[in-house]
């Protein structure tokens, strides 16, 4: 490293990383008690120090890499965060991270090892610093991007009911949906498939199952529900 830029002050910089995932109908978000001061025992979401040689997107790979053991999550940008008094410690500058997975792959020894629990977006505590300014920035961005890209296939498993669908979609907008507009423009969309399998644990009258085709979606992105 040169010393180029000595005479100017130094500052952490770190990434934050808001991991929600979907279980009981309810938009769920991963969350621990702060294992470090300043604010240890405190309610907080996970995240790091951005090291020399990472990128942004780098730490925050990392990060959720050793969080939840998964590679290839959905993940976004969701804003800098950089009060100068937001953390009592030192003076840092936090890039928050948003990501979604299916709850259901989530090794559960790896979250009691790390000591984290999902709770509902709605009952969130206070967290530590700015954690829940980045949570409501993150919940908004979903909010406008799910209805332009396929955001709800990361929150489900590979076959899933229309209604376990409308239900993902009214966790993140935050109220009902008319079920029948609603499955009249799923149906128009060619890559949310049906499938000839049937679920009969979820509905007691078996519900047809659907599956989302990635490659169908790469090839026409153009989506808006």
């Amino acid at each position: 490293m040169t010393q180029y830029y000595s005479e100017h002050s130094q500052y952490w910089v770190s990434v934050d990383c808001i991991v929600f995932g979907f279980d009981n109908n309810q938009l769920k978000l991963l969350i621990g008690r702060r294992q470090m001061d300043p604010g240890r025992g405190e309610w907080s979401l996970y995240g790091g120090f951005v090291r020399v040689n990472e990128s942004l997107e780098d730490a925050a790979n990392r990060v959720l890499h050793d969080l939840t053991g998964m590679r290839k999550i959905y993940m976004k940008q969701v804003g800098a965060f950089g009060a100068v008094d937001r953390d009592p410690g030192e003076r840092v500058i936090s890039v928050a991270y948003c990501a979604l997975i299916n709850v259901h792959d989530y090794d559960d020894k790896l979250r009691e090892q790390y000591g984290l629990q999902w709770v509902d977006i709605d009952s969130l505590p206070r967290l530590y610093s700015d954690h829940n300014q980045m949570v409501k920035k993150a919940v908004m961005l979903l909010r406008h991007r799910i209805k332009t890209e396929p955001l709800s296939f990361n929150l489900l498993p590979d076959l899933f009911t229309l209604t376990q669908l409308q239900h993902v979609y009214e966790a993140i907008l935050g109220g009902d949906i008319d079920k029948r507009n609603f499955r009249k423009r799923i149906k128009q969309i060619d890559f949310i498939e049906k499938t000839e399998l049937i679920d009969k644990v979820t509905s007691k009258r078996g519900a047809a199952l659907y599956r989302f085709n990635r490659k169908m979606y790469d090839d026409d992105p153009i989506f808006k529900l």
